[in-house]
Order: C-alpha cells, then structure tokens, then sequence
C-alpha cells in the first residue's frame, strides 16, 4: 500500500513537472518583449515614429521585400504584414533551412507548393510569393497583422506574428520613405566590393528590387544617380542604398540637403539642396 501511494505521488509530481514545462515554454514562445537578436558591429538603426536595430543582413533582406511589396504595387499595410512574418519565421535572415523542409526568409516548404528550395532561397522570389499568396486572402487588409499573416502561413503559433507588428511599421514608415533619413547603418572593415563591379551589381540589384528603374552613372563619381519624382521617391531609394550598403560597398549615399557616409554611419546636412532632384550614391573605388 505503501509503495502505491509513492509511485502515485511521484507520477503527480512528474505531470506538475511536464505542466510547468510547457508553460514556460508556452510563455516564450508568445512572449511580448521578445527582442531581435543583437545586431553585428556592422548595425542599422531605423528611426520612424519608433526605433529598430537590425544587423547588415537583416536590414538589407528588409529593404527588399518592402521594394517588392511596392513592385508589386501592394499597400503599406501588406508590407507591414510581409515584414512581421519574416520577423517570426527567420529573424529576417536567410535560412538554408528550418522545420521539416521550410527555407529562406518567410520559411516557405517546397512540399506546399511555394516552389524549389533554391528559388524559396532567392529573397526576391520569396517575397514575391509570399506577397502573391497574401493578396488572394479576402479581407485581409482588415485582419489584425498575425491573422493576415496566418492567413498566408498556416504556423502552429498562430498569435506569434502579432509581437512583431510594432517593429514592422517602424520598418515600412522608413523603407517606403514616410521619413526622412530614418535608415542609418554604419559599415565596418573592407567593403564588400569596389569600384565599376559594385556600381553595376548595385544598379543590377536595384532593379531588380524596384522592377523599372532609370539610373544614370554619375561623371564625377564612381556610382550612380536615380531620379525621384517625389520626396517620398527619393527616400525609399536612399534607404534602399544605406540598407544595402554593406553588401555592395557603398560609401556615400546624398538626397535633399542630407548626406550619408559609411565611415560615420549617420545622416549629416550638407547645406543646400543638391543633385536636382536625384538620389546619389558613391561606391568604394577599386584599390
């Protein structure tokens, strides 16, 4: 008799046990001050009515799905919800892999029919899918950011994309050019490339993000110059070049009366208005 009330009491102490556990568990999964990952020395810090610090990686994986959100011509509001998935899913990095077969930014499976791992691996077909899959949700743009983005997901955790809407409008305010000066990253050690090759791979790159794009290659610079109809033109080109600094070697990058440089890693005046109305960006020379 004894030995029955021991082993029963053990049993009760064993589920408690298994019951805090997953309580726990439960409670960092959905947890509201979870954080993004401490960002590299090579950082980015997005102010616009709120502020986000992201890594080189992140920040440029950022830029570009909101781009394609807006080659795609999609609301802000999709862009927020675009961003608040790949916060969840990959911490806005590019995974090569995940749960079962999911990859890359938004950790679309092959085997769901989102397309092979290699182009769920390009961040620009990802975002285009995932853009894609999100518009054919009716109503969406009146569902909570997680709901919408559930809508498109179908994850386990279904309120886990909510915590992350906050970060994600700081993100579209300053990437769709809602403010001015709002992305400034700071680029350390040897660019990642120089001279002619990283002005083509730059212009390459945004078209690539922004679909149509005139550019022009300016005469006193190694670079390029992009015209901007509006203000709010100029500013998402000029956040996409900072945002994308690092991994093209930018160094220079001037709008309006501001100037961003790699060495300081922030936006100073220039005095005056400069470029007639263009976005310029100054690459590394080759050494």
């Amino acid at each position: 008799m004894t030995v029955r009330i021991r082993a029963g009491a053990v049993a009760a102490i064993g589920l408690v046990l298994v019951a805090a556990i997953g309580l726990y568990v439960g409670n960092r999964d959905f947890a509201p001050d979870l954080k993004l990952p401490r960002p590299s020395s090579r950082a980015c810090v997005v102010q616009a009515d709120g502020e986000v610090s992201l890594n080189a990686e992140q920040m440029a994986h950022a830029a570009t799905i909101a781009a394609i959100g807006v080659q795609r011509g999609m609301p802000e509001r999709a862009v927020v919800v675009a961003l608040a998935t790949a916060l969840q899913e990959s911490k806005l990095e590019n995974l090569s892999g995940g749960d079962r077969d999911s990859v890359g930014l938004f950790q679309q499976r092959p085997s769901q029919g989102w397309g092979t791992a290699k182009q769920i691996g390009d961040p620009r077909y990802a975002a285009t899918k995932f853009y894609a899959a999100l518009k054919k949700v009716r109503g969406w743009e009146r569902l909570r950011v997680t709901e919408a983005a559930q809508r498109v997901q179908r994850s386990a955790y279904p309120e886990a994309y909510q915590k992350w809407a906050d970060e994600s409008a700081v993100l579209t305010n300053a990437l769709l050019g809602n403010a001015t000066g709002a992305v400034a990253c700071t680029v350390d050690g040897e660019p990642a490339m120089r001279g002619p090759a990283a002005a083509e791979a730059l212009v390459t790159g945004m078209r690539l993000d922004w679909g149509r794009l005139e550019t022009t290659s300016p005469t006193e610079l190694t670079g390029l110059a992009v015209p901007a109809a509006s203000a709010k033109a100029g500013w998402r080109y000029a956040h996409w070049l900072v945002s994308h600094a690092t991994d093209h070697g930018v160094k220079r990058v001037r709008f309006g009366e501001l100037e961003w440089t790699a060495s300081a890693g922030s936006w100073a005046k220039i005095g005056g208005t400069v470029n007639g109305g263009q976005v310029v960006a100054e690459v590394f020379s080759a050494p």
